[in-house]
């Protein structure tokens, strides 16, 4: 199994609105796409920010392909986003996924 990672940063002020957005437009678009096992959003208050990590898990790398496209190492971005986010990373990280029995 794979493990896809974004990062992204709010205001502080906006975090509460986009953890809203997130988990209704982005995490079920996430559930929707064949080999999905599943998609999490991690939330992080600092002073004036918010950090988001959304950490979905994959089949395979192929399957994120349904989600990102063939260059599965570029983020994904809606545009509701540009009225939420500080910057724009540009790429996600990718990671295998073994249990306690590999």
């Amino acid at each position: 199994m794979i493990a896809r990672v974004w990062h992204g940063i709010t205001d502080l002020e906006k975090a509460d609105d986009y953890l809203r957005f997130v988990r209704a437009r982005a995490i079920p678009e996430y559930k929707q796409v064949a080999g999905n096992r599943g998609a999490f959003v991690l939330r992080r208050l600092d002073g004036d920010v918010a950090h988001f990590l959304t950490l979905s898990f994959w089949d395979s790398m192929s399957s994120i392909e349904g989600f990102a496209g063939s260059d599965i190492s570029l983020a994904k971005y809606y545009p509701e986003d540009s009225d939420f986010l500080l910057e724009f990373e540009p790429t996600v990280s990718h990671y295998e996924l073994y249990d306690s029995e590999g």
